[in-house]
């Protein structure tokens, strides 16, 4: 059985936690954050200095604290691997062993997820240290990617548009349905079927609406209709990049 520390009390190291309490390979032995927040029976300590010894550290904390924690974990040459999408592998050069476990999720308190499906890109500065992080994410795990530092930035960058910038615009989505007592509900089933499209070719191919056919009319009555300054730029900045994508005039 392998053993792991787990190093963060947030969203991900919880649900990291909970992934692994379903592997029957690798055993979650402790937890390390500065609230004492632990997941089921599994110890938790507040101290750095009183980390057990395990196979495995692995650090779910914020991307400034990286380093200067894995700094700190007071055990020889154990792997110590960070979970973060932007931060380099070589942030925890101050271990020889050193890799990533870079889960590609949106993850939220009270939100339940199949932890089979979600894709992991893995690295490791040596490769037998690179097949015990496939190996451990076999366990828990359909889904997974060999990905360097560099490689793993720009995959970052492709998820803040594709999760967080889209889910501000449900927001701004939302604003303007309940501004005018709409029920945002009734844009549920165009919000699935737009994502699913995605699923079936690029999205590209799968674009719809004024900018894309150039009804200039239709635009310029959305701009009258919003009355901030903000969300009159996003809307003219994403429709002039509709058009010059798919070849049409601009706002």
């Amino acid at each position: 059985m392998i053993t792991m520390v787990i190093l963060g009390g947030g969203n991900v190291a919880q649900h990291i936690a909970k992934a692994f309490a379903t592997s029957t390979e690798v055993q979650v032995v402790q937890m390390y954050n500065r609230k004492g927040v632990s997941f089921q029976s599994i110890p938790v300590t507040q101290n750095l200095s009183d980390l057990v010894e395990a196979d495995i550290y692995l650090l779910a904390v914020s991307d400034d604290a990286i380093e200067d924690i894995a700094h700190q974990i007071p055990h020889a040459q154990p792997l110590v691997v960070h979970t973060s999408g932007s931060v380099s592998i070589e942030a925890l050069s101050s271990h020889k062993r050193r890799g990533v476990m870079y889960p590609l999720q949106t993850f939220s308190k009270d939100r339940s997820l199949d932890y089979s499906t979600i894709p992991w890109c893995l690295e490791a500065n040596n490769n037998s240290d690179y097949q015990l992080l496939e190996y451990i994410t076999k366990s828990i795990s359909t889904s997974f990617y060999s990905i360097d530092s560099e490689k793993r930035k720009k995959l970052h960058l492709a998820a803040v548009f594709v999760c967080n910038f889209v889910n501000h615009l449900y927001q701004m989505g939302y604003e303007i349905t309940e501004e005018n007592d709409i029920p945002f509900d009734i844009l549920q089933p165009l919000i699935q079927e737009t994502a699913a499209k995605v699923t079936q070719g690029t999205p590209r191919e799968m674009q719809t609406g004024p900018a894309k056919r150039n009804d200039q009319k239709t635009m310029q009555k959305h701009l009258e209709m919003l009355a901030l300054p903000e969300k009159k730029e996003i809307y003219q900045i994403l429709s002039n990049a509709i058009a010059q994508t798919h070849g049409r005039k601009e706002l």
